[in-house]
């Protein structure tokens, strides 16, 4: 395994996976305010399952978004 190919593979998957995450979550959180289905004071509990089926890999990881 090329260690530098390797870790430069990861960087670009998690920067699209950080774009596309804000992106949606924005996407979202307008609408549920503008629709009243949350108020716009939050916080709202927020869950990421990250998982590789090749290497058997399933991660939680929560936490918050803060929209104040």
């Amino acid at each position: 395994m090329d260690e530098d190919v390797f870790n430069m593979s990861i960087r670009k998957f998690l920067k699209k996976v950080g774009v596309t995450s804000q992106r949606e979550i924005e996407s979202a959180v307008r609408a549920a305010i503008a629709d009243g289905t949350v108020s716009s004071d939050g916080p709202l509990k927020a869950k990421v399952t990250l998982t590789i089926d090749d290497v058997n890999l399933s991660v939680d990881i929560d936490g918050d978004v803060e929209l104040k």
